[in-house]
């Protein structure tokens, strides 16, 4: 059963992640902002990566406008041997694929506190683009789960920006690079 995380605000969108052994915040988007949102992904929990690495823990809230850019936040987390992968991010732009109730999420980096040696470039810091996508699988008790990527950064696939991402709308078949959340929900709504 699919568990749901969402609260919302009037005139804004607040997530919580409120597991008791997750550390993911809460993240939420800008109220002066929702009068242009057409298209929304909100969400947050718990995705099983593969062997070698924890769960990540996950939070995001964005809101996307008919000129494809977006605002809101996010927050991505886990663990390996090569240390702790830690970033917080700010949308900039998303993308939705209203039938496969896909979304493509850009933005920019505004905290690194991974200690991953391999997440220390020029490329991991503040200020620079970063990017991940999401499928909602539905509510009901027999929907697949909902997946998500981890972040990707400038150069990874060939791409260079956000918004170069976002427009791209790249999506692998069978899920691909997607791992399943099996701890919380997310929520696509084009």
């Amino acid at each position: 059963m699919k568990l749901h995380h969402l609260v919302l605000l009037a005139g804004a969108t607040t997530l919580a992640a409120c597991t008791a052994d997750s550390p993911t915040q809460a993240v939420s988007t800008d109220a002066t902002a929702a009068s242009s949102v057409t298209a929304s992904a909100s969400g947050g929990g718990r995705a099983q990566l593969p062997p070698g690495f924890s769960a990540l823990d996950f939070a995001l809230s964005a809101n996307g406008s008919a000129d494809g850019s977006g605002t809101g936040q996010f927050r991505f987390r886990h663990e390996s041997a090569s240390g702790t992968t830690d970033f917080d991010g700010s949308v900039t732009c998303v993308s939705f694929d209203a039938a496969n109730n896909r979304a493509w999420i850009g933005g920019v980096v505004t905290q690194n506190n991974s200690t991953n040696p391999a997440l220390q470039g020029a490329i991991h810091q503040p200020g620079r683009d970063t990017w991940f996508r999401v499928v909602d699988n539905g509510e009901d008790n027999a929907a697949a789960a909902d997946r998500t990527t981890v972040l990707g950064f400038e150069g990874g696939g060939g791409i260079i920006t956000s918004a170069q991402y976002c427009a791209a709308q790249l999506w692998t078949a069978n899920d691909a690079n997607t791992w399943a959340v099996d701890r919380g929900n997310i929520q696509v709504r084009p």
